[in-house]
């Protein structure tokens, strides 16, 4: 990853975390929400494009990514998922998609794809109906 996330890029939320825990889930507020403004970061433009372009529902329509970590019993443990998660968002993004060049088929892989037509054709042809 070439991209550092700053603190101030980030902002946390703390919350209950849901599901098993007993008493400690319903007192404490472990569970951690982060938000990221992609727009405001200071990203490149074309990761942030990618970024956003990402089909991922933690994405919302303002372009802000929003990341919900309550594995952990401790808030700091969950901040720090949280963070490693935002961080391979971004460690996609900033992969550049090889551009793709049309080339044409070799003329041995025409030939071939056409013989094996041809043999095809040969045996439907052979599949009708015997002439008395």
């Amino acid at each position: 990853m070439r991209y550092r996330l700053r603190d101030d890029e980030l902002e946390f939320t703390a919350l209950r975390a849901q599901g098993p825990g007993g008493q400690h889930v319903n007192k404490a507020s472990t569970a951690v929400q982060l938000r990221f403004r992609v727009a405001a970061s200071g990203l490149p433009p074309a990761v942030q494009a990618r970024l956003l372009a990402q089909a991922d529902q933690r994405i919302t329509q303002d372009g802000e990514v929003v990341i919900k970590a309550q594995g952990e019993r401790s808030q700091e443990a969950n901040k720090a998922e949280a963070r490693a998660r935002l961080a391979e968002m971004i460690a996609r993004a900033e992969h550049e998609p090889r551009v793709r060049r049309a080339t044409r088929p070799t003329l041995g892989s025409q030939r071939r794809r056409l013989e094996g037509k041809a043999r095809r054709g040969e045996v439907k042809a052979g599949r009708g109906r015997v002439a008395e």
